[in-house]
């Protein structure tokens, strides 16, 4: 169990710029995060999101992360920490009480196989019965689970974290990137010729940015001539299709389920929710929501949020749904 003090928390939120204020003494001690109705007396809980007021009026939790207007609903056994952001500063402090953040030990497996043809940095873990192809370079801190394949003409940049059964082949993840287990990364795309079904050879790769995290079961497909790209500081979920030649823009959440044909463009700070579908070959802008389940099939603007099939204007959408429940 950790035991976090309050100095630790203050001191993380103001390095990354949140301020911060509470009566709390700087030794007081955690030694939990937990949700408001499942919070004792020990433990750091947060408040941000209004339909959970009346059980902020019953918290067990000794400090709340909450914004200064909400402070009045508090019981006295709970000291307000008071943020502008609350849950901004949960993902802050969660990293506190990570019990689960893997670094590398340094130590490769004997069982793992590792081709003369690659490079090797200091500081490397690999775990057992894992593959290590020709032409791949593992950068120092990285971490490697076990039963993965890595290469070939693979670049993992610093400190990523592969998990286990992961396959990473004609690729370059760049530093601080997580790929999650069952991973499948820079295999041939879904591209062939429709009248004869001759398959077209695919040499291109996929870039993943800085800072992005990779889901279970997700297919990220090489492009067919130059790469198919994920952004930075990108949170993709589990079994997400990406195929050849997709470009998305930085800050990206897509939801899981979500498939995207090839070559079409995604902006920045785009968010995507569960089992949407796009097609291919379009421009979908920046800060552009696309909502659960939709059939997204023409080009997007910038600041559009969408949803339906065929995918269009939310408000569009929700008036079109209220008049179908009156016919019926």
């Amino acid at each position: 169990m950790k035991k976090i003090k309050y100095k630790e928390i203050k001191g993380i939120l103001e390095k990354n710029s949140l301020e911060v204020s509470s009566k709390l003494s700087e030794k007081e001690i955690f030694f939990n995060l937990k949700t408001i109705s499942n919070s004792s007396e020990n433990d750091l809980s947060f408040f941000s999101n209004i339909r959970y007021l009346n059980d902020l009026k019953k918290i067990k939790a000794k400090a709340c992360l909450i914004e200064e207007k909400f402070i009045s609903f508090l019981p006295e056994n709970c000291y307000p920490i008071i943020v502008k952001d609350p849950y901004l500063a949960l993902a802050f402090v969660s990293n506190l009480f990570n019990d689960e953040n893997i670094q590398s030990n340094g130590i490769i497996s004997n069982n793992t196989s590792i081709n003369t043809n690659s490079k090797i940095e200091k500081n490397v873990q690999i775990n057992s019965f894992t593959i290590i192809s020709y032409n791949t370079e593992i950068k120092e801190g990285t971490y490697i689970g076990s039963n993965s394949s890595i290469g070939p003409n693979v670049i993992i940049n610093k400190n990523v974290v592969i998990h286990d059964n992961v396959s990473i082949s004609n690729s370059i993840i760049m530093e601080n990137c997580i790929i999650k287990s069952g991973a499948r990364i820079g295999g041939t795309g879904f591209g062939f010729e429709m009248k004869t079904k001759q398959k077209i050879n695919h040499t291109g790769n996929v870039v993943i940015g800085k800072n992005s995290s990779i889901g279970s079961n997700t297919t990220i497909d090489r492009a067919v001539f130059d790469s198919t790209l994920v952004g930075e500081f990108s949170n993709i979920d589990n079994l997400v299709q990406i195929a050849h030649n997709v470009n998305i823009g930085n800050f990206a959440v897509i939801a899981a389920q979500v498939g995207i044909a090839g070559s079409t463009k995604i902006g920045n700070y785009v968010t995507i929710g569960g089992q949407a579908g796009i097609s291919g070959h379009l421009v979908i802008g920046d800060n552009v929501t696309i909502a659960g389940k939709s059939g997204v099939t023409k080009n997007i603007n910038n600041n559009a949020i969408i949803a339906g099939f065929p995918a269009k204007d939310i408000k569009l959408w929700k008036k079109e749904i209220i008049r179908n429940s009156f016919k019926k």
